[in-house]
């Protein structure tokens, strides 16, 4: 379920890559069958390539087990693919919070220094477009 092959269940730890260490602690979570899930920074630590294709993986458990998964992620390409609501955490609480646009619509410093850079403006958005 998690992308792993079945010759990793005789793996030793120190055999695992990064991204199948994050993976079997996935496996290991849903193995107790949860409505909620929470992964804290999923993507770190992998390269670009297995942190998307993590990201799909966490899509695809969401919609097949119809479950429920709270992320902590710094990650903007997690951020800008894999969530339906979200809330930003700065000065010690909730700065806004909704779906990616209402979140992005929002007036304070930390969304704008975060979001509204030239960074991400050309990656994820049409320069113009805000």
């Amino acid at each position: 379920m998690v992308g792993l092959s079945p010759d990793v269940a005789s793996l030793y730890p120190a055999q695992l890559s990064g991204g199948m260490i994050k993976r079997v602690a996935l496996a290991r979570a849903l193995a107790m069958d949860p409505k909620l899930l929470f992964l804290d920074e999923p993507t770190s630590g992998l390269d670009p390539i297995g942190a998307r294709d993590f990201d799909k993986l966490i899509v695809e458990l969401r919609n097949l087990l119809d479950i429920t998964i709270v992320i902590i992620t710094h990650d903007l390409d997690s951020i800008f693919s894999i969530i339906d609501r979200f809330s930003i955490l700065a000065d010690k609480k909730v700065v806004a919070q909704g779906s990616l646009e209402e979140v992005l619509a929002t007036q304070h410093p930390f969304i704008e220094r975060f979001f509204k850079n030239d960074y991400v403006l050309g990656r994820y958005f049409n320069k113009d477009s805000h």
